[in-house]
Order: C-alpha cells, then sequence, then structure tokens
C-alpha cells in the first residue's frame, strides 16, 4: 500500500488551498485586492512545480498523486476562471470550454483506470496548455491596457494548447481501448 500523506502530496492540496484565498480576492473589492488575487494564484503555481520536483526527489510519486496533481490544477483553474467571469473579466464561452476539456479528460482518466487499472499521468501537452490557460488568466485578473493584445492572443492560444491535448488525451484513450481489446 502506497503512503497518502507524503510531502508532495500534501503540497498538491495545498493548492487548492492558496487558490480559495485567491477567488476571495477577485470577488472581493478592496484595495489591492487584484494584486493580493495575482499574489495567492502564483504561490498557488509555485506548489505546482514545487510537487512533482519533491514527489521524484523524496521517491514519493505515486497513483494518488497522479490524480491529486491534476485534479488540485483543474480546481484552481475552474475557481479562478469562475470568478473572472463573474467579475466579467473573461467571457462566459471560456469558461465553458475550458471546463468542458477538464471535464473530458478527467472522464478518460476515470474510464483507463477502471479498464487497466493504472492511472495516466498528465502529458506535457496538458502541462503546457494549464500553464498558457493559467497566464491568460492572470493577465485578465491585472487588467492592463497596453496588454489587452497579449491577453486576446493567450486566449486563443490556449484554445490551441487546449485542442492540442485533447486530441492526445483522446488518442491515448483509444488507443488504450484498442489494445484493451487484443489483451
Amino acid at each position: 500500500m502506497q503512503r497518502i500523506w507524503t510531502i508532495s502530496n500534501l503540497t498538491s492540496i495545498s493548492r487548492i488551498v492558496f487558490v480559495l484565498p485567491a477567488a476571495y480576492c477577485l470577488i472581493t473589492n478592496f484595495p489591492l485586492h487584484r494584486e493580493w488575487a495575482v499574489f495567492f494564484i502564483l504561490v498557488a503555481s509555485f506548489t505546482d512545480f514545487l510537487d512533482g520536483y519533491l514527489a521524484r526527489k523524496l521517491h514519493q510519486v505515486t497513483d494518488l498523486g497522479k490524480i491529486i496533481d491534476p485534479v488540485a490544477d483543474k480546481i484552481g483553474i475552474g475557481i479562478v476562471a469562475l470568478c473572472l467571469v463573474l467579475t466579467d473579466d473573461i467571457p462566459l464561452w471560456f469558461f465553458v470550454v475550458v471546463l468542458a476539456r477538464d471535464a473530458l479528460i478527467f472522464l478518460g482518466g476515470v474510464y483507463i483506470n477502471r479498464q487497466k487499472g493504472v492511472v495516466p499521468q498528465s502529458n506535457m501537452a496538458g502541462k503546457i496548455a494549464v500553464n498558457i490557460i493559467a497566464l491568460a488568466l492572470l493577465l485578465s485578473i491585472l487588467r492592463i491596457p497596453s496588454l489587452h493584445l497579449v491577453f486576446t492572443v493567450m486566449i486563443w492560444l490556449s484554445i490551441v494548447s487546449m485542442t492540442i491535448s485533447l486530441v492526445i488525451y483522446a488518442k491515448r484513450l483509444f488507443i488504450g481501448r484498442i489494445v484493451g481489446l487484443k489483451n
């Protein structure tokens, strides 16, 4: 049986904890509330790097960690994006696309786990997509007029990266089904 309460798993869980004050800062108006939101999001983002590093360095790679890490990303991105929809900082359609992609990937992972008994790991395209989405969300939080074009480019770049990662995940699921049928 694998250990559950490892430093790396707790670091992944902390990402969700840091997103909660960020969300509060986004939907509450007080001096520097957006800057505080960015601070909490950056701390949460650092834990995304740190959990993987610690898991490998401390030999704490676990199936639970393979689940917690991307779920923490999805929860964090989802909460921040929802707050930004509520504050009219990002369009609703973008939030729906992000949510739909994450739901499809999650359901595909559950399917692979039930069919093969393995926990699929995130792929590099998915990690890149999450980082591009996070950057687009950070730009929307900052509301710097001179960066509006950069924000728009990041929104569309995130759509492209989400599509690429979804295709890669779908290919993994499809190939996994074919391999499963041959066994």
